[in-house]
């Protein structure tokens, strides 16, 4: 039977046995103060990973808050960028057409002033010339009378 065997490799024993001229190894009662020191430091570690974790937890949040943010600013911005370019083509739009507006009314406006000058020329005339385009009618009426007196016989 292996498991009944006294001296199974696996017990633990007190160690080998010291080297000669040394004494047996036993717990130094100076060993407190190290010890002491070392769970210290030990449990000093542990209580600076979890405020590491705790801090890291925080900074990954404010991230993913910064993230969130920085992506709805984005979108936003894309928005009024697209309503902005919308409002710029509709201005353009509308700056072609006022244009063309313009162009339209001063070629009209052209077009009037020559037809007014052209109207004012034949009035020019028509004053200039009324007193002697008078005097010839009165002249034509006084030989339309003598003619019509000679053919009446008078």
């Amino acid at each position: 039977d292996f498991y009944g065997k006294k001296g199974a490799a696996l017990l633990q024993n007190d160690g080998p046995a010291p080297p000669a001229g040394f004494d047996a190894y036993k717990k130094n009662s100076a060993s407190g103060d190290v010890m002491s020191m070392i769970e210290k430091i030990i449990q000093d570690a542990k209580t600076l990973e979890a405020e590491a974790v705790r801090s890291e937890e925080d900074a990954q949040k404010a991230y993913e808050d910064f993230v969130k943010e920085t992506n709805a600013s984005t979108q936003a911005k894309g928005k009024e960028l697209v309503n902005k370019s919308e409002e710029k083509a509709k201005s353009e739009a509308e700056l072609v057409e006022a244009k063309k507006s313009k162009d339209a009314t001063l070629l009209e406006l052209e077009q009037l002033a020559n037809y007014k000058a052209q109207l004012h020329q034949g009035c020019d005339f028509l004053f200039k010339n009324f007193d002697v385009r008078q005097t010839a009618r009165d002249e034509e009426v006084q030989a339309l009378k003598q003619a019509l007196a000679i053919l009446s016989g008078a």
